[in-house]
This record gives C-alpha cells, structure tokens and sequence, in this order.
C-alpha cells in the first residue's frame, strides 16, 4: 500500500460520537494508561483517543499528540480547550522525516499506535523513534484497521517494531482492528 495521509476533514468523521459504537476510548486504553503517565499518540488527528488519554494521565501526567497535519493538530487543540485538558497535552506538529520526539528520550510511559503506522512513510523509522522514546519497560497499542491493513503489511510493520527492540506480549481482540500490545526490553 502506498503512504497515504489521511486528509484534514475528515479528521470530523472521525471524532464523531457514533464511533464510539465501534471503539470506545476509555475501553481501548482503559487496562494501559494510569495517572501519572507520560503517553505518546502518533497520529492522533483531532483526538478522539487523545481527550480520553489526558483523562486518564491525570494533572500529573501528560500526553504528547504528534501529528504531521497542522489543520489536525488545530482541531486537537480547540477540543482540548472545550474540554479544560489542554495543559495536560503537549501537541507537536511533525514532518514526514522525524516526530521531533528527542527531548522525551527514555521517558515515554505508553505509545498508542492507533491506525497509524500504515500513513507513515517508514514503518522501520517510526518505531525506532518510539523506541527512543519509551522507558524500559514501557508499552505501545499497535492497531491496525483490519480489511484496510492487510496482514501482510501488518506483518511487516511488526517486524518493524521488532526490530526497533519491542516483543509482542498480547493480542487484545478490538472490533474491526488487528491489534498488539508491545513492550520494550528492560535493560
């Protein structure tokens, strides 16, 4: 599959409420994020997992939202600001070339990778940035859309993380989704 970005608008399809029916944040990230975390979201277009992670890090923790769509990012932060979480999430624009993600080197909790890594153009890079980031020890929620990732590219883009240094430690069962629960090698 070609790398392709998903466009702006339809950055309000997603955050629609009737996707709830299908993936529920708090249900997704519920067992992963605790208060007092720092959470990476590659991707998150305007944040219908991000709202729900700076809930869940609570006024101690922190979420880093990087995503390359300026348009995104924008929409992100109005809904942050309606929402009274904008001080709980650092939101980053980024380029096709890097997150920018090297002052969190070593101190990423949690990475929810959601419906991500297929609109990179470098599976192998975005996961050895991740890796940088995370803690010994930490995790990432690898989801895929099932039916528009297919297995094989799945496939490819976990050797990716694989070899960026994470282990597949659990296969949670999301609707619609092909998902792992990676976790990075304890010194």
């Amino acid at each position: 599959m070609a790398h392709r970005v998903c466009p702006w608008w339809l950055g309000y399809l997603l955050i629609s409420p009737i996707r709830r029916w299908i993936q529920n944040p708090a249900d997704v990230i519920g067992p992963y994020v605790k208060e007092g975390m720092t959470v990476l979201e590659p991707g998150p277009g305007m944040g219908f997992f991000t709202l729900e992670l700076a809930r869940r890090v609570g006024a101690s923790g922190r979420v880093i939202a990087v995503d390359v769509q300026p348009r995104m990012i924008a929409g992100l932060k109005r809904r942050l600001q309606k929402a009274a979480l904008a001080g709980r999430v650092d939101t980053r624009v980024a380029n096709d070339e890097s997150m920018g993600l090297q002052d969190l080197t070593g101190r990423v909790d949690f990475t929810l990778a959601m419906a991500v890594v297929h609109e990179t153009p470098n599976a192998e890079r975005l996961f050895h940035e991740i890796a940088a980031a995370t803690k010994a020890g930490g995790t990432v929620l690898f989801v895929e859309p099932s039916g528009h990732v297919k297995d094989e590219m799945f496939a490819a883009e976990l050797k990716a993380a694989e070899e960026a240094g994470f282990t597949v430690v659990e296969r949670p069962k999301l609707k619609h989704s092909t998902a792992r629960v990676l976790r990075k090698a304890v010194a």
